[in-house]
């Protein structure tokens, strides 16, 4: 084998590399519900997972682009929801694997991926009449599907973080702001929560219609909370555990 087809056949064994895997902790079934093996698989095959994210925040802002054209430029990095989940995903398994890793970074990355992989299947389900008006079969399935498998990967992340309360503050702080200015005080204009069925543009201001709104709202709130609850458990299971060791 050549030195070229050498170097190749390493970069591809890189991508799979599992022999450097964080060991599990001993936590209880609702805080790591994924298998072992799954666990080991998705870690395993992280800069994969990563790619897979950053296709997926592509994809999100191009998704968002004509919400884009009716916000005000300066609450827009508030808005792409989903694509910010999978790059703080992205980035936090990509700076895991390069021994770079910030704990701000995963609990921000468990937050989205939890948060916004469980709200968009919600509302999908909540007000699929209008969601399959505005999309075709494949694609409402493809957003269901693939948001879903945000909230698993969610999981992934107990492996190699511990949830300091710095950092969980940091995630509610962000995401705790996301609820106020997408449902309760938007900072300007009209409330900046992702377009949902009924929704309209009328001079230059997108209306929000009842009780789709409270809906959402409600479901994002919850969200937000059970995430904070998660991490700070997470948090505190692995703490007694070391205090048993």
């Amino acid at each position: 084998m050549s030195s070229g087809t050498e170097s190749l056949a390493g970069r591809v064994a890189s991508l799979f590399d599992g022999a450097s895997l964080p060991d599990p902790d001993p936590l209880p079934r609702w805080l790591a519900p994924l298998p072992r093996a799954l666990e080991d698989f998705g870690l395993s095959i992280a800069w994969v997972v990563v790619l897979v994210n950053l296709v997926g925040t592509a994809f999100g802002f191009w998704y968002y682009r004509f919400q884009f054209v009716a916000e005000p430029s300066v609450i827009l990095p508030l808005v792409p929801d989903s694509p910010v989940a999978t790059l703080f995903i992205a980035l936090s398994l990509a700076t895991w694997k390069l021994g770079r890793e910030s704990e701000t970074l995963n609990a921000l990355a468990f937050f989205g991926c939890w948060k916004l992989g469980l709200w968009t299947p919600f509302v999908l389900v909540a007000f699929a009449d209008g969601f399959l008006a505005a999309n075709s079969l494949p694609m409402y399935a493809f957003l269901l599907g693939s948001h879903l498998m945000m909230a698993v990967e969610a999981f992934l992340i107990h492996r190699y973080s511990d949830f300091p309360v710095h950092a969980v503050a940091v995630a509610v702080a962000w995401y705790g702001l996301n609820d106020v200015v997408d449902y309760f005080v938007p900072l300007v204009g009209s409330p900046h929560h992702t377009l949902l069925p009924g929704q309209r543009i009328v001079d230059g201001t997108i209306t929000h219609l009842s009780p789709t709104h409270e809906i959402a709202a409600a479901g994002a709130v919850v969200l937000t909370l059970t995430a904070t609850f998660l991490t700070l458990a997470t948090r505190v299971k692995k703490l007694e555990a070391t205090d048993r060791r």
